[in-house]
């Protein structure tokens, strides 16, 4: 079936049932205009616990590739252009308008509720929960249903169609802003896949976080916390550590970190292991992985950030191939930095990330560099944005020489950088990309993107979005030219807590995938339905 007559099929019953949940739901427009808020923020009185600024969340870090959202007078959400609640500004919400969120659970931001006048919602009950003066609960929780229609999937000559489901439920304690307890459930299901679900598809009744925070103290105008159990990560660009929300079962750890935040600067510390996927089992850490590190970010303005950070991932799995072929342990340190931000109408960002340690019987060295520059035209219609980049990631030219070379991506957000088909990881690889966003309303989103894709080294494998090793021709011979990428994704905004997202990505293979790969040349559509509460 064609991506535009599977649209014309199911985009149709998605948005009708979405809008129908919504008028169902909601006495008033989820996003009702209140008073605005005064300039002055509400205290509490004399010997009680102030909550207006409490518990602490972390601001989810700005990406490379980031986009600046529209403002001023228009319609919000979907919901809002069918009532006609026309806004002044964009409203106040704690989930970003968009289908797609690596955000935590427990980094969602509710303090506006402490606020007076602060804008009404139906599921305003479960949030912020006073017990008492000293304590404060809160629930919530997301559905997804993902429809999937692949070709040529994982590079094989297979015509996969599928349905992806993911529902997530947390619970949130808190004892002033001192001690807190966190537990978010999540249950991920495919159905109707003719190849074998990865372990990234299905995890059926686990938990994605549970852990507990013990605040150390106040230093310097910020709180410092530890924080022990399972839980989410989620640092930078996202290039080497995120969530992964594009996957059904998102990516999560468990051991311990100690975190400080103040206004401009924020300090993580952190040692934990990445939990193994089992399915129909209770997952468990990985004891063959370590993985530890020290991330800083600094905001000298509103804006613009400077990164700067060393991580270690110590691997025991035996998984690493050497010289001569002997297998061994991996110990990967990397050292980085990035700038990122925006300037006028400019937008730029520049990371660099070197690696060494040791791969088996090999010495690693390694590195891998990201860089862009964008233009926001401001005031124009449909608030288009506009982005170039360049993205390399080194290979290894030769497998007995001694050395390794070739770069390990960690834990990453792959696809939003290297595109959605998942064939292209940040490993061996140069990439040079474009891309366009575009809000036709303020509710919709259109971002386009262009790749071309060429092997670093023509001798090393190819790597997916992974970090697995998927084809090779050791002579080189086949070339360097992977292939070119295109990516659309068109994002509606239905209500403050529903979107859909439609995309469709395409590889069109160049002499590299041809030679190691014949008559493939892979496509994905998809069509997602998300609600958040």
């Amino acid at each position: 079936m064609a991506p535009l007559e599977s649209l014309a099929r199911l985009a149709p019953p998605i948005m009708a049932a979405a809008l129908a949940l919504n008028a169902a739901t909601l006495a008033l427009p989820a996003f009702a205009e209140a008073p605005a808020p005064r300039a002055t923020t509400a205290t509490a009185a004399p010997g009680r616990f102030d909550w207006t600024n409490a518990p602490p969340v972390s601001a989810p870090p700005r990406p490379g590739l980031f986009s600046i959202a529209p403002s001023g007078p228009g319609y919000y959400s979907l919901w809002d252009r069918t009532t006609g609640s026309e806004r002044e500004a964009p409203p106040v919400s704690p989930n970003a308008p968009y289908a797609l969120m690596t955000t935590p659970a427990f980094d969602i931001d509710y303090r506006y509720m402490e606020k007076p006048g602060h804008e009404r919602d139906l599921f305003d009950p479960i949030k912020r929960i006073h017990l008492g003066e000293d304590f404060l609960a809160s629930f919530g929780g997301s559905f997804w249903y993902r429809y999937m229609r692949e070709s040529d999937a994982r590079l094989t000559n297979t015509r996969d169609t599928y349905h992806m489901i993911r529902s997530r439920f947390h619970a949130d304690l808190w004892y002033q802003d001192k001690v807190r307890i966190f537990a978010e459930f999540l249950d991920a299901r495919t159905f109707g896949q003719r190849l074998a679900p990865s372990p990234t598809d299905a995890n059926h009744t686990d938990m994605l976080n549970l852990f507990a925070d013990i605040k150390l103290g106040s230093f310097s105008d910020g709180p410092a916390y530890l924080r022990i159990g399972r839980q989410e990560l989620l640092y930078g660009s996202q290039r080497l550590i995120s969530t992964l929300d594009w996957v059904n079962t998102r990516r999560t750890f468990q051991g311990a970190k100690a975190f400080w935040r103040t206004p401009t600067f924020d300090l993580d510390a952190f040692w934990v292991r990445p939990m193994v996927t089992e399915r129909s089992q209770f997952d468990n850490w990985d004891r063959k992985q370590e993985f530890f590190g020290l991330w800083g970010t600094y905001r000298p303005a509103k804006g613009q950030l400077v990164d700067l950070y060393f991580l270690s991932l110590d691997d025991n799995r035996g998984r690493a191939v050497g010289s001569g072929g002997l297998r061994g342990d991996a110990i990967t340190h990397t050292l980085g930095g990035r700038l990122a931000g925006d300037y006028n109408q400019f937008l730029y960002e520049l990371e660099g990330m070197y690696q060494f340690g040791q791969y088996a019987n090999q010495d690693l060295s390694a590195f891998a560099v990201a860089s862009g520059a964008g233009y926001h035209f401001k005031g124009a219609p449909m608030n288009p944005q506009f982005w170039l980049r360049y993205d390399f990631a080194s290979g290894d030219r030769d497998a007995n020489d001694g050395r390794r070379n070739t770069f390990n991506q960690l834990f990453p957000f792959g696809n939003y950088y290297l595109g959605w088909i998942d064939r292209v990881g940040r490993q061996n690889i140069h990439d040079f990309n474009a891309q366009i966003n575009l809000h036709p309303e303020p509710w919709a989103t259109f971002t386009a993107q262009y790749h071309r894709f060429h092997l670093a080294n023509r001798r090393d494998f190819l790597y997916n979005a992974a970090g697995a090793a998927t084809l090779r021709d050791p002579t080189g011979q086949a070339g360097s030219h992977v292939g070119d990428e295109i990516d659309f994704r068109f994002n509606i905004h239905v209500s403050r807590h529903q979107d859909v997202l439609v995309g469709y990505s395409k590889l069109f293979a160049g002499n590299f995938l041809k030679t190691t790969a014949p008559n493939v040349s892979p496509d994905l559509f998809y069509v997602q339905y998300n609600m958040r509460f």
